[in-house]
């Protein structure tokens, strides 16, 4: 089959096809209480009954604000014109509500878990809502499938909103919340909350590797690694112009390991490609290096990070202490590893995810979400975030 023909099937399967139905979000479900009292924020829950159920606890922080790429992209993709879309089964078909939402998992993404952790509802995506103060409140997720940090990464793939727009978009919200509800009141709220990075794997997929615009005679893998943090580190400083002073920032997994490279390299008994996650390894090295040094500069700003290559290599090569009993081979796709062609429909797809690692080509099931989340949150299953864990991080802040 080639490209035009898979071409022609997208476009039919994400644009056209009739059986694609009104999308249901679990924001949809959660109902809370306009108020702007911020230290005081108490969201009301739906009762144990409902579909998606939260200890009724007063959160730990007013709002959680996501910036990002697939791997938090809760829904903003359903709303442009892009192939980076999973607003279709099989995706989410194991999710709180059963039906595809956006998220590019059978299940939940690592921030719905740690929503829960922090007391808050699901977030939701920045062009899913209408834009109201009560709608943005409690947090808003801006990430975008195909987003990179560099802002051609991805294009191919169609429409996604960068990194350098997301946080623009970070700004339109903190200005909108100035004109609503006063200046005080949105630096009380914009420094209390907690904002989530996870993004830069695009630039490897959709970028490096593929030699976009000739990069790899311009950077070495190491100078393209700096280039690429220094980015980061500037947008995290307009992050803190705008009074942002709470972050996690997300190393990237082994996409090494991914089924799509594993096929494209035709790997030999699953092993990973090592060239690719060395470059990761480098990555994550001068994204550590980098946060460590904004927590010297930046005056009653906390940043961690945490290395989701550590904690997903842990999984991987421990899989039987999680439960894993398949480790290269997505659950959802086509050709060996299952990793030549996308997830298109159900009949792909395995019928029990989580004994998998991977769901699709390039993202990890619900199963493994979970497990990041709780080590982002608390290191209950590997130490993977610096200088300390999120727990700690809000420990800290409330002495």
């Amino acid at each position: 089959m080639d490209f035009s023909v898979i071409k022609t099937l997208f476009i039919f399967i994400f644009f056209v096809h009739p059986e694609v139905k009104a999308l249901i979000y679990p924001q949809d479900l959660i109902t809370h209480d306009s108020v702007f009292d911020f230290p005081s924020l108490t969201p009301s829950f739906p009762t144990s009954s409902s579909p998606i159920f939260r200890p009724p606890t007063a959160p730990l922080v007013p709002a959680l604000f996501i910036i990002g790429d697939s791997s938090v992209d809760c829904g903003t993709n359903n709303f442009l014109g892009t192939f980076a879309r999973a607003d279709r089964l099989p995706y989410g078909r194991d999710f709180d509500t059963h039906q595809p939402t956006g998220r590019f998992c059978n299940g939940r993404i690592p921030v719905d878990y740690l929503a829960l952790r922090l007391g808050l509802p699901f977030v939701p995506s920045y062009l899913g809502q209408a834009g109201s103060v009560e709608e943005m409140v409690l947090g808003v997720n801006y990430a975008s499938a195909g987003a990179g940090i560099i802002f051609s990464s991805g294009s191919e793939l169609g429409q996604h909103i960068s990194l350098a727009q997301q946080i623009e978009q970070v700004t339109d919200t903190v200005q909108q919340f100035i004109v609503n509800i006063g200046e005080d009141a949105t630096t009380n709220l914009i420094s209390s909350s907690l904002f989530y990075i996870s993004i830069g794997s695009n630039d490897y997929i959709h970028y490096y590797l593929l030699n976009a615009s000739n990069v790899q005679t311009v950077y070495l893998p190491w100078s393209f690694n700096q280039f690429l943090a220094q980015t980061i580190k500037q947008e995290i400083k307009n992050l803190y112009n705008d009074k942002v002073r709470k972050v996690v920032v997300m190393g990237l997994a082994p996409i090494g390991c991914a089924p799509y490279y594993l096929w494209l390299y035709s790997s030999k008994n699953g092993e990973c490609v090592k060239n690719i996650n060395d470059m990761i390894l480098e990555f994550n090295f001068a994204v550590r290096y980098m946060v460590s040094e904004l927590n010297e500069e930046l005056v009653d700003a906390t940043i961690i990070f945490c290395d989701a290559f550590e904690g997903s290599m842990d999984i991987i090569q421990n899989h039987n202490r999680y439960g894993f009993n398949v480790t290269d081979e997505a659950c959802c796709g086509l050709g060996e590893y299952k990793g030549w062609i996308m997830c298109v429909s159900p009949e792909m797809a395995c019928n029990n995810a989580s004994s998998h690692i991977w769901w699709d080509q390039f993202h990890p099931t619900d199963a493994v979400n979970a497990i990041l989340a709780d080590n982002v949150w608390s290191s209950l299953h590997t130490p993977m975030c610096y200088p300390m864990n999120l727990q700690e991080m809000l420990a800290q802040s409330t002495r």
